[in-house]
């Protein structure tokens, strides 16, 4: 077995590790909880209303797509997917661990995780330089697209479980109340966006940052300054969604940069 179908095969190992533990976490469930009901248990308001959390399903869907995609033989030496090397499988991992921790209320430790859960993202989404490398519609539906919107949604989980942590700890958030907070984090989730319509014009990965702060003003309906900052910063988002669309190269111009050449081997850079 070569080096390259090693990694297809971890990485399908790793992929279907970390659907047996989401799926068994809340069939069983794990330590006899939810794993919405513990969310529910924290006072906090960067908090999406609970239907928003179906996105899990589209974003297994997703890294299903991609793991068959990654495993085909034809694309066992694609360069895009070499650089990846055991990232994806580090993600998986970390995906599975949290669950455990989270459901064994281990919250310390579920943000250690969710951090290395976060960095393996960036590096892969980095690595294959998703919104600056042209690609296929095929990867960009089985590659790109998954690791979007899937980095897209830990960025919300990672403040949420900050948020969490803190409010675990008794933190008194130096005086200033909680609204207030979750109204400075969804103002620094949406220069994030900014940043993002700016430099990748990644519109799955905006759209999802859009679902996350509807889910919120929905929740926080009962807190009108959560509530009313919320849209606003669906607003925002949106009109970043308008921005990544506009700035746009056209369908035509990637495919006569593909037909010059092939994608070039994408190193991590950052």
């Amino acid at each position: 077995m070569n080096k390259d179908t090693l990694r297809q095969l971890v990485n399908v190992i790793a992929l279907v590790g970390a659907l047996i533990v989401n799926g068994l976490a809340n069939a069983l469930p794990l330590n006899g909880k939810q794993t919405g009901e513990i969310s529910d248990s924290f006072a906090v308001f960067f908090v999406p209303a609970g239907y928003v959390f179906a996105i899990w399903g589209i974003i297994y869907i997703g890294l299903i797509a991609f793991g068959i995609y990654q495993a085909l033989p034809s694309q066992r030496e694609n360069p895009r997917l070499r650089s990846l090397g055991y990232w994806f499988a580090l993600s998986c991992l970390a995906n599975g661990i949290w669950i455990f921790l989270w459901h064994y209320e281990l919250f310390p430790l579920t943000l250690v995780v969710m951090l290395i859960l976060l960095v393996s993202l960036i590096v892969i989404y980095q690595r294959l330089r998703i919104g600056q490398a042209p690609v296929s519609a095929v990867e960009r539906w089985a590659v790109n697209v998954p690791f979007s919107v899937y980095l897209g949604w830990i960025t919300v989980a990672t403040i949420a479980n900050v948020t969490d942590l803190l409010e675990y700890w008794g933190w008194n958030g130096f005086g200033i109340s909680g609204p207030v907070w979750a109204v400075i984090m969804l103002a620094v989730a949406s220069a994030v966006a900014y940043l993002m319509a700016q430099t990748r014009r990644d519109v799955a990965y905006l759209l999802v940052l859009v679902w996350a702060f509807i889910g919120i003003a929905v929740k926080q309906a009962g807190t009108p300054l959560v509530s009313i900052s919320a849209w606003v910063a669906t607003a925002l988002v949106v009109g970043c969604v308008a921005l990544a669309r506009l700035a746009r190269p056209s369908g035509g111009g990637f495919a006569r940069r593909q037909a010059a050449g092939p994608v070039p081997h994408c190193g991590f850079s950052g």
